[in-house]
């Protein structure tokens, strides 16, 4: 077996499940499919093997390109919400790669479909660097870049900057979090899945007020319930300030788009939000802002489309040369 051999493993790894797919033909979107949690697995060359093992067949791949929800350095990885690190290579395929999570994503966009997408505000997302970025485990960024004919995916760490605060009451809950313990809060902290969690329970610190221990699910469920209201409400405020500033920082005139697990169940409540209102709302930049699109990514396996992507335009590369 060689490299680029068909089929082709893809995979879209988070903190939380390890998605797998195969590629069977040149341009195809991944089949087989199947979603492994991955606390039940001590490795990911144990997860893998399980995949191809009860999903795929048991066939080998000749190529895989894998994205995790984590740093990348070369062959190596460590993910960032999970036990699991180690090198590619492990994985004995002939050919492998690694992607950022959010890196795969951005290779992505450029294949989603107009069914796969919903509007968040603003024109429609237009050709020129494009961002992405997403709340779910933790909190993606990354980046697409026109280049010749093609695209440069740029993966970055930006949920990792500093918290977006805006309004004095998001103040009062970064403070209520660092006298708890927190001293320095990243945007991750309260702009993902736990963040939600986090977020509710300084606001009821903030607002002097007993709170029940809830889930993000719980919290986003509560649509009645005062406080969760505001937790809701204010992580998307912060949110669009965050995805304002991941704009200016790339000059994303090609449209911000938005993923992750979080947001597909809250799209009403983001529109009706001051999501776009905070996303445009800056002093020196608004009527650039304002030109810039935002859209939410609602494709089923997004991750994995990229990885695809990024094996198929290797590949034929490869045939080319």
């Amino acid at each position: 077996m060689s490299a680029f051999d068909l089929p082709w493993l893809v995979a879209d790894i988070g903190g939380t499940n390890a998605r797998f797919g195969l590629v069977t033909s040149l341009g195809a979107r991944p089949s087989h499919v199947a979603v492994l949690p991955g606390a039940d697995y001590a490795t990911l060359p144990e997860a893998v093997a399980a995949y191809l093992a009860e999903h795929a067949g048991g066939v080998r791949p000749g190529a895989a390109c894998l994205a995790l929800a984590g740093p990348v350095d070369g062959d190596h990885y460590r993910l960032t919400n999970s036990h699991w690190s180690g090198s590619i290579r492990d994985l004995d395929v002939p050919f492998a790669r690694l992607l950022n999570d959010f890196e795969a994503l951005a290779v992505s966009l450029p294949h989603l479909d107009g069914d796969e997408l919903v509007t968040l505000g603003g024109p429609a997302p237009g050709h020129g660097v494009k961002a992405v970025l997403g709340p779910g485990t933790g909190l993606g960024v990354g980046g697409l870049v026109p280049a010749g004919d093609g695209w440069t995916a740029i993966p970055g760490e930006g949920g990792h900057a500093t918290v977006p605060v805006f309004e004095p009451r998001e103040v009062e809950v970064v403070r209520a979090l660092q006298s708890h313990g927190l001293p320095h809060v990243v945007a991750e902290h309260l702009l993902s899945g736990p963040g939600l969690v986090r977020l509710h329970k300084a606001l009821a610190v903030v607002n002097g007020v007993s709170a029940p221990d809830l889930t993000a699910s719980d919290i986003v469920a509560r649509v009645d319930d005062s406080l969760c209201a505001e937790t809701v409400e204010m992580f998307c405020g912060m949110l669009g300030t965050f995805a304002g500033n991941v704009a200016l920082t790339l000059g994303a005139r090609g449209g911000v788009y938005l993923a992750g697990g979080v947001l597909p169940r809250i799209v009403e409540r983001v529109r009706a939000s001051a999501f776009r209102t905070r996303f445009e709302d800056n002093p020196d930049m608004a009527a650039y802002l304002s030109e810039i699109g935002t859209v939410l990514i609602v494709a089923a396996q997004p991750g994995m489309t990229g990885a695809a992507a990024w094996l198929s335009q290797h590949a034929r590369r490869e045939l080319v040369g």
